[in-house]
């Protein structure tokens, strides 16, 4: 929407999707008629001080549970988080059924255990003792950097495993670097899962940047193997470029992680001609899933034992 093209109003619903306070309404329209558009339910009242240009009882978007999230905490708060990420970009099924958000420490914590209407995720306000202004990111709403926000994540997600799949997320599709995340977490030593999230940062700066291939990694230094060369480039026989899971140059061992996009019969068939060039060309290739990888790790150790000594590797 052009700007010369809206007033005021029509601009700010259009930036902050349909979502405004109770004062931004007002310093356009009269009290009078800002009530008059909630009791003609033209616009519905989300919670205190809060309104949605919309009839009340729709579904909301993601961008307005942010909205909600934010305008409702009040001044000086940021999305943070997984939903942060998600606004500035990050890919993938993730799923939240709490927005976060980041507080200056001074302020008391908002109350916004009030209801809100179905439809909208619950609201997490946080006291952050730390957050300079280069973990700030001003946008539409304003929100943690990229960096931050995927440090808070890892911290507050359910499991381990969440917590290394959001950063590796984060750095495999190219939004952040294990550096730029290394910098935030160093200004913050109390950081929950810190050792966690540093040593899976290490993993992501040796070349592993899928979780899977973290996982073999930490497999093979639990178990004595030595560590392989994680997402190296090779050009096939065919002349095309493509990335091994892991790779052992000096005894030409090749490992596979597998997910469950393998179990698609489009890339099972590739995953088979791949398998047999490396083959052809004198590599031993090995395959796991990774399920195998985390649950029967013993296993797999076992097996790339074997193979590394029948290329030659000396325990």
């Amino acid at each position: 929407m052009p700007r010369d093209d809206a007033d005021a109003l029509q601009w700010l619903l259009f930036e902050q999707a349909g979502i405004v306070t109770w004062t931004q309404a007002t310093a356009a329209l009269s009290p009078s008629r800002v009530r008059h558009l909630v009791a003609s339910q033209r616009w519905g009242r989300v919670c205190r001080g809060v309104l949605r240009a919309e009839p009340p009882g729709g579904p909301y978007s993601r961008a307005q549970a942010g909205w909600v999230a934010v305008l409702a905490a009040g001044e000086g708060a940021v999305l943070a988080g997984l939903a942060s990420a998600m606004v500035g970009g990050l890919r993938g099924t993730w799923r939240y059924e709490t927005v976060d958000v980041l507080v200056p420490h001074h302020r008391r914590r908002a109350d916004l255990l009030r209801r809100l209407p179905l439809g909208l995720p619950a609201v997490r306000v946080r006291r952050a003792r730390h957050l300079p202004d280069s973990d700030r990111q001003r946008g539409r709403p304003d929100r943690t950097s990229m960096a931050r926000s995927l440090v808070d994540a890892a911290q507050w997600m359910r499991t381990d495993d969440e917590a290394q799949q959001i950063l590796a997320a984060g750095c495999q599709q190219r939004r952040v670097t294990p550096a730029e995340i290394g910098a935030v977490l160093d200004r913050m030593p109390q950081a929950h899962r810190g050792a966690l999230i540093r040593e899976t940062l290490d993993d992501i700066a040796g070349g592993a940047q899928a979780l899977s291939e973290i996982d073999l990694a930490r497999l093979c230094r639990r178990h004595g193997l030595p560590a392989p060369q994680a997402q190296q480039r090779r050009r096939d026989t065919d002349g095309r470029m493509r990335y091994l899971d892991a790779y052992w140059p000096r005894w030409r061992l090749h490992v596979e992680v597998d997910g469950g996009h393998h179990m698609d019969v489009r890339h099972w068939a590739a995953d088979l001609r791949r398998q047999n060039r490396i083959w052809i060309e004198g590599d031993r290739i090995l395959r796991f899933t990774a399920f195998d990888v985390r649950h029967r790790p013993t296993e797999v150790a076992a097996q790339l034992r074997a193979a590394l000594k029948a290329a030659g590797w000396q325990d």
